[in-house]
Parts: structure tokens; C-alpha cells; sequence
């Protein structure tokens, strides 16, 4: 009963994704190709088990996002955030990398054009079920974005089959600026345009895109000057898909690969 009132979060989606809503809908050529509906049956598995693990504990699980804890590679590891910086916010991004082509040239490499992503709330999914955190990544690449309704909020979505919320965008204002806006009608976190510090490969195993990509490295970036809400770092971990092909060959001038990912912010306390 307790842990149901976290887990709620994250379960009261659940029963839309047999129910053929416009909102949320698996993208099921994808899902029949990669294992996504087996992928999918795994994930409410494993919910169902916490919900009811949850109604024999005596209190319910506390959500305090400062005492999440950030996962971390074991090999080449990002390094970690500046001392005294505490854990102010974390959120599933789900959106796309963007790549330009020199159609001209089939052997020469895509270049990255910044990314755009909705920012789902995972905070207290983050300090209370990290289990259920690192899925979700994956799990959000096999469901489509929503298009937007008429007259309905930006910020209104939910993220797949789970009921996490929109906290924000990111996006970059330049070619070398990521820029994260988590400032929305429900939430005043802050804004921020980073700066990278640190890039990780992201492992072997992580999750493709769509099309098989591998996974984006996971970042390290520092908030620049004006950054709002504290906000000193930001990481992005847990990547899915997202990267570009090895070349132009095939490609147009300009295309998007759709990713997901972790996005961890630090702030001073």
C-alpha cells in the first residue's frame, strides 16, 4: 500500500498500453522486430512484483531525489560531480540526435547537429526504484512521441506506458550548446546552457535505437554562466540509441536518430 503511492508514478499508465489509446502506442513494427512487446510484459512484470512487495512494508519509501544515487561505468568512468553538489532533479530524456551529410561524398563521417528531447520527471523513481530507472530508456524508444493536441499543454504528455510527467526540453541554441529548460508550469527547477567536459563510451550492451544504432556516449557538462536553480552539472547517462551511422552513404543532408537517456542534474545544495 505504502510503496504503491511512488510506484503510482510510474503504474498508472499502465493499463493504456492494451487498451489502443491514441497515447501512448507502441510502435510495433519496431517491437515485433527487436523483442519490444517481450521487453515491454518484462517491465509491468517487474512492477507488479514491487507493488506487491510494497504492501507488506511498514512505511512507504521516502522520495528524496538529493540521496538518489547515479550509476557509473566500470570502465573509463565519467568522472564524478564537484564536491558538495547534491542531486536536484533527474529525468528521462526521449527525442532525437540530429546528424548533417555531405551528400556528395558517401565515405565522409555524419557531423552532429545537437539533439532535441522532451524531459520526463523521474526523480523520485530515481530515489526510490533505480532498478526501474535504468530500464526506462529503452523502454521509452519503443514508444512513439505524441503529437500534440489541439489546445492541450506542452507539458501535458506522459512518457510511453509509465505516467511520468514532463519536466521540461533540451535542445541546443547553438552547435556547441545543449541547453536544458526545466523550468514549466508545474516545475521551477531552473535552466541551463552546458558546456561538455567529459565524454564516456557507452557500454557494449546498451540498448540499440530503432535501427539498430548504438548507444550516444554519456556526457559530463558544466552549466555555464547563467544558469538558473543552482544548477552546476549535468550528466547524461544510460544512453539508447542515438548514434549516426558510420557514414553519408544513403543518408540526406539532414536526418535525426531517435534516442533516450538518463539526465542527471547537480546543483549546489
Amino acid at each position: 500500500m505504502y510503496g504503491s503511492r511512488i510506484l503510482a508514478t510510474i503504474l498508472l499508465g499502465a493499463s493504456a498500453v492494451y487498451a489502443a489509446p491514441t497515447w501512448p502506442q507502441v510502435n510495433s513494427e519496431l517491437a515485433n522486430a527487436r523483442g519490444g512487446h517481450e521487453f515491454v510484459s518484462e517491465y509491468f512484470n517487474l512492477l507488479a512484483h514491487k507493488t506487491n512487495d510494497a504492501k507488506h512494508k511498514p512505511s512507504a519509501p521516502v522520495c528524496d531525489v538529493s540521496k538518489a544515487k547515479m550509476p557509473t561505468l566500470s570502465a573509463s568512468p565519467l568522472p564524478a560531480p564537484l564536491a558538495g553538489l547534491v542531486v536536484k532533479h533527474v529525468a528521462i530524456g526521449r527525442g532525437t540526435q540530429n546528424y548533417t551529410c555531405d551528400t556528395s561524398n558517401a565515405t565522409a563521417v555524419p557531423v552532429a547537429n545537437g539533439a532535441v528531447a522532451t524531459l520526463f520527471n523521474a526523480s523520485c523513481v530515481a530515489s526510490t526504484y533505480p532498478d526501474v530507472l535504468h530500464i526506462l530508456p529503452r523502454l521509452a524508444l519503443l514508444f512513439d512521441l505524441p503529437a500534440a493536441s489541439k489546445g492541450a499543454s506542452a507539458f501535458s504528455s506522459k512518457m510511453g506506458p509509465t505516467d511520468l510527467l514532463v519536466s521540461g526540453k533540451h535542445f541546443f541554441t547553438n552547435a556547441t550548446t545543449p541547453f536544458f529548460n526545466l523550468d514549466t508550469d508545474r516545475y521551477r527547477i531552473g535552466e541551463a546552457p552546458c558546456s561538455k567536459l567529459n565524454a564516456s563510451n557507452a557500454p557494449s550492451d546498451a540498448p540499440k535505437g530503432r535501427k539498430g544504432e548504438a548507444a550516444v556516449p554519456w556526457l559530463r557538462l558544466a552549466a555555464n554562466p547563467g544558469a538558473t536553480g543552482g544548477i552546476q552539472e549535468v550528466y547524461r547517462v544510460e544512453t539508447a540509441g542515438g548514434s549516426a551511422p558510420a557514414t553519408c552513404a544513403g543518408q540526406p543532408a539532414a536526418f535525426e536518430v531517435q534516442y533516450a537517456a538518463e539526465y542527471w542534474f547537480f546543483a549546489s545544495p
